[in-house]
């Protein structure tokens, strides 16, 4: 069993198939084959709208990076929660490659608290040279915390921002798991609430290394200088075709939100189970794939002999669900630490 992380869990095989398929013959490098194209052409289809640009990064982070780095000018600033991961776990990638600090605002659940937000917009100030000017703001959905944003509430945050004159990103690395809890159309939490950039990842819901930045609105026609970017920091994979010819399997007949769905309600029982163990607290609401507890010494020492695996944060433990997590493994990992 392993609860470590969804990046531990394997592809999916009709990833893997995917692949295969698409390793036949010669095709045009750096994006400019079929797949590439098809991708782009089913992206319009999942998020319901021609005005996007797309292009494929080999990691979550550089995907983070570059779409931030359209938003935000190297003596601007980024808005986003304290410990969003562009702020606590890119060692700093985000800033590298905009150029521009990141200021992180409270709330709970990992959840960016609108007064806030309303504060630090009203404390922009262009005229004081001292400080950098916040030019985007950036909430991730699934959040850190494995808490979502509903419709409303991230259009109510995209909005203020928009109202301000910032820019908008969404780290979507676990946004099909935002997408399956809410229910919501992928255009709701994305460019219908107001997000600009997305950094849409596969890689945590059955994929091998499908992370895209897409551009919505007018921000899409600025395609080509995403394009000069990402050839810039190292992320233009030369043969293209087999990170989008994994990325079509799993968007082929609604495959990634049945996979996030799945991880979902593992999350959902494992909780459940955990929260019926004496002394143990689940931390946060659990609404995508991620369970965080706190748990006596000897419960985690159970957990660890067993081999579950966990992440460590503050004094806590996450545990994650993947796509192919089973009953099984849950209700072993339920009876070790009985």
């Amino acid at each position: 069993m392993s609860f470590s992380s969804d990046t531990c869990a394997p592809a999916h095989p009709a990833v893997l198939a995917a692949q295969a398929a698409a390793n036949t013959g010669f095709a045009p490098s750096y994006g400019a084959d079929d797949y590439s194209a098809r991708l782009a052409g089913r992206l319009r289809e999942v998020f319901e709208t021609d005005d996007l640009a797309v292009a494929i990064a080999t990691t979550g982070t550089a995907a983070n990076a570059l779409a931030l780095s359209m938003l935000t000018p190297p003596t601007g600033g980024g808005l986003c929660h304290h410990i969003a991961h562009i702020n606590t776990h890119e060692r700093g990638a985000p800033e590298f490659f905009t150029g521009a600090k990141l200021t992180g605002l409270p709330g709970d659940h990992a959840r960016i608290d609108p007064d806030a937000l309303e504060a630090a917009l009203a404390a922009r100030d262009p005229g004081f040279v001292h400080l950098p000017l916040a030019s985007a703001l950036s909430i991730s959905n699934l959040t850190e915390s494995g808490t979502v944003y509903s419709p409303a509430e991230a259009s109510r945050l995209c909005g203020m921002a928009k109202d301000s004159g910032l820019g908008v990103h969404v780290d979507g690395a676990r946004l099909a798991n935002a997408i399956a809890a809410t229910g919501a159309a992928p255009a709701d939490l994305t460019w219908r609430a107001g997000a600009d950039a997305v950094s849409f990842g596969l890689t945590k819901n059955g994929g091998m290394s499908a992370e895209m930045m897409i551009l919505f609105g007018p921000l899409a026609a600025r395609g080509d200088e995403l394009e000069a970017r990402r050839k810039r920091a190292g992320q233009m994979p030369a043969k293209a075709r087999f990170a989008a010819a994994e990325a079509l399997a799993l968007l082929e007949d609604g495959l990634w939100l049945d996979l996030a769905a799945a991880a979902n309600r593992a999350a959902t029982k494992l909780s459940e189970g955990l929260a019926a163990i004496p002394g143990v607290e689940v931390l946060y609401p659990v609404q995508g794939n991620l369970v965080f507890v706190q748990m006596p010494e000897a419960v985690a020492g159970k957990a660890a002999a067993a081999g579950a695996g966990s992440y460590a944060r503050q004094g806590s433990a996450r545990l994650v669900c993947s796509w192919n997590t089973e009953d099984a493994e849950i209700e072993a990992l339920l009876s070790a630490l009985a």
